[in-house]
């Protein structure tokens, strides 16, 4: 029974994160305009380290963090890294590729989440969890080609390289954030500012330090708040409670309720196509949740 009441509990943080990330496209959207990807992601993890950090103090847990060993510092700002690449990766590609070939790529990270926690953290894989996977991609790919396959041609694979070890950066942190050992509203604090120190490497190099418009600032705190803030809280305890291969198929979601919410907010074009999709991914969910016979 307490298991139970664990995994459920897991599983609503997850729910709640994935309703969070399907929001990155849209306000996404009204940031671009006056800040380049490296300006956008300092800012970000500006914000998101200070939400982290008042939500720390609020729970008492901060005076933890002076009883961290230099090895648990060094392995979470490892981690920290791992998510800012996935995220300097990823923007990178939108800016040098055919968006949808890169967001096809980019939802490719739960699929390896399967095989890492397989090698990393000796989960058990059946092919039952490889359905779910291969019908929860099928889904997102209808989705995003609006069923038009051959609109993909791949034809800056170089790009699409560098988008996919970005993938398997944010693969490799979700996994290894399972095993971190400690409170996991610190880890997610040291994992933002451990992100502003790359992107203050990654600005001074790349790009200039400008100050955003109040329009931008909107955006900015929104997804360094509650996108890319308040939402790794949910991520990582819903993977301290739940199966981390187990998650994968649901993750598939997230565009899903990505392309609605643009549809919402901007008018685009409502297709029967996001539909199929939708059922796709629905039925690659209820595939995993099924219980195997003895």
């Amino acid at each position: 029974m307490r298991n139970y009441l664990k995994a459920n509990l897991g599983m609503t943080y997850i729910a709640l994160c994935i309703i969070l990330w399907s929001l990155i496209p849209t306000v996404a959207k009204f940031a671009q305009n006056g800040l380049d990807h490296h300006q956008y992601l300092f800012y970000s993890s500006i914000v998101s380290f200070l939400s982290i950090f008042i939500v720390s103090l609020f729970q008492k847990n901060f005076k933890e963090i002076f009883t961290y060993s230099k090895k648990i510092f060094l392995v979470l700002f490892a981690l920290g890294f791992l998510d800012f690449l996935y995220y300097l990766l990823l923007y990178y590609g939108y800016n040098h590729a055919n968006g949808l070939e890169v967001l096809v790529i980019q939802y490719m990270w739960p699929i390896f989440i399967v095989f890492l926690s397989l090698v990393i953290l000796k989960e058990n894989f059946t092919k039952k969890k490889l359905l779910s996977l291969a019908l929860g991609f099928l889904g997102v790919s209808l989705v995003i080609t609006k069923g038009d396959f051959t609109s993909l041609d791949f034809s800056q694979i170089d790009v699409l390289l560098i988008v996919m070890l970005g993938a398997i950066a944010f693969a490799l942190f979700s996994v290894l954030s399972k095993v971190v050992k400690v409170d996991a509203t610190n880890a997610v604090m040291i994992y933002f500012f451990s992100a502003i120190l790359y992107s203050i490497i990654t600005v001074s190099t790349y790009s200039t330090f400008i100050m955003p418009s109040s329009k931008d600032w909107v955006s900015i705190i929104i997804n360094g708040a509650f996108i890319n803030g308040i939402s790794y809280l949910f991520w990582i305890k819903g993977l301290q409670l739940f199966d981390a291969s187990k998650v994968a198929p649901y993750l598939f979601i997230t565009p899903i309720l990505s392309a609605f919410f643009l549809i919402l907010f901007f008018d685009e074009e409502i297709l029967s196509i996001y539909f199929v999709g939708l059922f796709f991914v629905v039925l690659s969910g209820l595939v995993n949740s099924l219980k195997s016979k003895s």
